[in-house]
């Protein structure tokens, strides 16, 4: 009998055995000495190859990620963005809660992370931010597109900027930034109005932890009447920290369309996640309205 490790090494094709065969790069399940012999296997390989390639799809996009966590105070960061506060100076996003400590304890025009002085002016927060782009940093690329996007700080509106910045930054992993594509795609703002593409986006953001877009695609799937999937998205949401998603799980539980079990789980992981993510300080800075 022919080992596994040989059987893996034979173009599925023309039978050649070879150590630089490729692998088919939806399924990952066979090989192919070159373009021709898969092309030629195609007809045979397309039913079971889209298949597996959905599972795959699958595995990864309902794959739990841990949140990020604060640089200061190491708790998991709040997943409402008014809430945390990118700084243009070090290029960290920080809880609102270390912000309010530092006003506290050293003065509120310094960086709650590196100590610099906050900008004095519009101009100065954009050149920095401009300058953490060319650094490769995400956050600032996200940051401007939403200046573009929105026409703040005396910049004028751009919506094609805004999406080029939006897309460059998801590439460089930011979920916030293929969550905003998702929205411009769904909302025809500065491109086509296109709800695959919205989708697409949405699962990607959803891939690197964003909530909004998991909850999105919650109601796409609702819509679509895949109400598996769209309770699995909202059981993800809810664990880590939504109550929009977990009033929908609950809603779920209430049609019969939500186990017991799954909601129970799903409710004490929320409530743990709650718990994590609260601070004195992070309870006083949205009291008081502290900067974001």
């Amino acid at each position: 009998m022919m080992s596994s490790s040989k059987t893996n090494s034979i173009c599925a094709a023309c039978g050649k055995e070879g150590d630089d065969l490729k692998a088919c790069t939806a399924c990952h399940m066979v090989k192919y000495c070159n373009r021709d012999c898969q092309i030629s296997h195609r007809k045979e390989h397309k039913k079971t190859c889209k298949k597996r390639a959905a599972e795959l799809h699958d595995e990864k996009l309902f794959k739990e990620v841990e949140p990020e966590e604060c640089p200061i105070c190491f708790l998991p960061m709040p997943i409402k963005a008014d809430e945390t506060t990118f700084e243009s100076c070090c290029g960290k996003c920080i809880c609102n809660g270390c912000i309010y400590a530092m006003i506290m304890s050293e003065g509120k025009d310094l960086c709650a992370f590196c100590r610099t002085p906050n900008a004095s002016s519009d101009e100065e927060h954009i050149n920095r931010t401009k300058k953490l782009i060319d650094n490769g940093n995400a956050g600032a690329m996200h940051l401007l597109a939403g200046i573009y996007d929105q026409g703040l700080y005396g910049i004028p509106q751009d919506h094609q900027k805004a999406y080029e910045l939006y897309r460059k930054a998801g590439e460089q992993g930011s979920a916030d930034a293929y969550s905003r594509l998702g929205i411009l795609y769904r909302l025809g703002t500065g491109v086509e109005r296109d709800m695959k593409k919205a989708q697409h986006y949405w699962e990607l953001a959803a891939m690197l932890g964003d909530v909004e877009a998991r909850c999105n695609l919650g109601v796409l799937e609702w819509n679509a009447g895949n109400y598996i999937k769209a309770f699995k998205h909202y059981m993800i949401a809810a664990r880590v920290g939504s109550k929009d998603a977990l009033d929908e799980v609950k809603n779920g539980f209430l049609k019969g369309l939500v186990t017991k079990d799954e909601y129970a789980s799903t409710l004490r992981a929320y409530q743990q996640r709650l718990n994590q993510m609260k601070s004195d300080e992070r309870d006083k800075a949205a009291s008081e309205r502290i900067r974001n």
